[in-house]
């Protein structure tokens, strides 16, 4: 029998506890344990139904119910467990806005983590497979593509019917799915002489009661190499506020598509290297900025959840910042400019999972609707890109169909612009527009309303 509802979860009044995710213990990985939580959970999701919107992994699940003998999830085959949690690509959203039953609950709900920790069983299991690890390791990818010569053709390739055919039988990309471009000068290189360890000169730094006035930037590894603007865009719009900006001497991937994997000794590598970087530059009197949402929840959420007991990391959490988050702080304390030289008219915004989960509230928007003359349309829901879920091809027409609610909202706008914090979501949206035409990340549109 089904786990029923009883109602509003006990506390309900209550925020959400995340229990950190105690993936050193060998019970983790037993998978017979991991099975018996799988049908635990499971047996209640069926018996709610509340995330039957939010991705494929929730339908998955339901119609294996009701297609079994028993309408029950007695009835369903083990196999299928496997593709539900294929379908989950950690965004979260389940946890944050829909499930009744997270912590304090008693039922103690969390699926995203479960579906995480199998992954985990897997990938310890049965190791990762090559196209999973290339897809993976973007900064490797994006270091060997962006080398001169070879970034022209590899994006000349991208751009052909032919190149897209053999990568989707070399790699499983699916031939329809956005892939990046790549740049030879990339961002760090861009920026490196400009910025320096210590920065540009500011003509004064000024700290509020939140933030200290100067940053140190983490790029990304899709920043530096596919979408360097990113980081330009973002030092032009800080230093116009009086925020000193400088690079990190080195940085690593922050760890998210192995995370998205289960590849937890590859995440804990990956932390090893980037903390050290992270807290030198806040011992030295730096925030942290990054200028995509997966990574600053990278370093927010996931790290500490599996770092508890770290003091650098979570002396990192709480010294990391979105971009706009960043900014607003810095406007209630009257820091941020407004003399914008340009307006926006209207804009059709998305808000990314990764940075609905952060629970900071509409900066973006908010920022952006200090621009005069500017409308903001706000569209949160799933783009359907969420890492690699969305390139892969046995899972590119289920991410389209997720997308989709946002494509209809975006081409029915009449907005000037599009938007969203997440460049991959922004491409993803433009993939499924009738007449396609790109993105414009929030950075350079405030970066034009300035006028600089």
């Amino acid at each position: 029998m089904s786990s029923e509802p009883t109602g509003g979860r006990e506390g309900s009044l209550e925020a959400p506890t995340r229990h950190p995710l105690d993936w050193r213990n060998p019970q983790f990985y037993d998978e017979a344990a991991l099975f018996a939580e799988l049908e635990r959970v499971f047996d209640i999701c069926h018996g709610c139904r509340r995330c039957f919107s939010l991705c494929n992994a929730f339908p998955t699940l339901f119609d294996a119910v009701d297609e079994s003998p028993t309408g029950e999830l007695d009835g369903v085959d083990k196999k299928v467990y496997w593709k539900v949690v294929d379908h989950c690509y950690l965004c979260d959203m389940c946890f944050m806005t829909k499930c009744p039953y997270v912590p304090p609950h008693p039922w103690n709900i969390d699926f995203p983590h479960l579906m995480l920790r199998a992954k985990a069983v897997r990938t310890r299991k049965e190791g990762t497979r090559l196209r999973d690890k290339v897809l993976a390791s973007p900064g490797t990818v994006g270091n060997l593509a962006g080398i001169p010569v070879v970034a022209e053709v590899v994006n000349a390739v991208n751009r052909t019917g032919a190149g897209r055919a053999l990568l989707e039988k070399m790699l499983g990309v699916d031939r329809t799915a956005p892939v990046p471009k790549y740049h030879s000068r990339s961002a760090r290189g861009r920026l490196g002489r400009r910025l320096g360890k210590d920065g540009a000169a500011a003509p004064e730094v000024r700290a509020t009661a939140e933030t200290r006035g100067k940053v140190a930037l983490f790029t990304t590894c899709y920043g530096n190499r596919n979408e360097p603007d990113l980081a330009e865009d973002l030092v032009a719009v800080f230093e116009h506020n009086g925020i000193a900006v400088r690079l990190l001497p080195a940085e690593r991937c922050c760890g998210m598509p192995k995370l998205e994997l289960g590849d937890l000794e590859a995440v804990a590598s990956l932390k090893e290297f980037n903390i050290p970087q992270l807290k030198r530059a806040i011992d030295e009197g730096y925030d942290i900025v990054s200028p995509i949402p997966s990574c600053v929840l990278m370093f927010k959420q996931e790290l500490p959840l599996m770092f508890p007991d770290d003091a650098d990391v979570q002396a990192v959490k709480a010294r990391t910042f979105d971009p706009f988050e960043y900014l607003m702080l810095r406007h209630r304390e009257g820091l941020l400019r407004t003399d914008f030289k340009t307006s926006l008219g209207k804009v059709s915004y998305h808000v990314p999972c990764h940075l609905r989960v952060q629970n900071i509230g509409l900066k973006t928007r908010d920022v952006l609707k200090l621009v005069p003359d500017t409308t903001v349309e706000v569209i949160e829901r799933c783009s359907g890109h969420n890492g690699t879920y969305g390139v892969k091809k046995e899972y590119r027409e289920a991410s389209v169909k997720i997308g989709r609610p946002v494509m209809q909202r975006v081409q029915g706008s009449n907005a000037g612009y599009y938007a969203s914090d997440c460049p991959m979501a922004g491409r993803q949206i433009e993939s499924g527009l009738k007449e396609p035409r790109p993105p414009t990340h929030p950075l350079k549109l405030l970066r034009l309303a300035y006028g600089i």
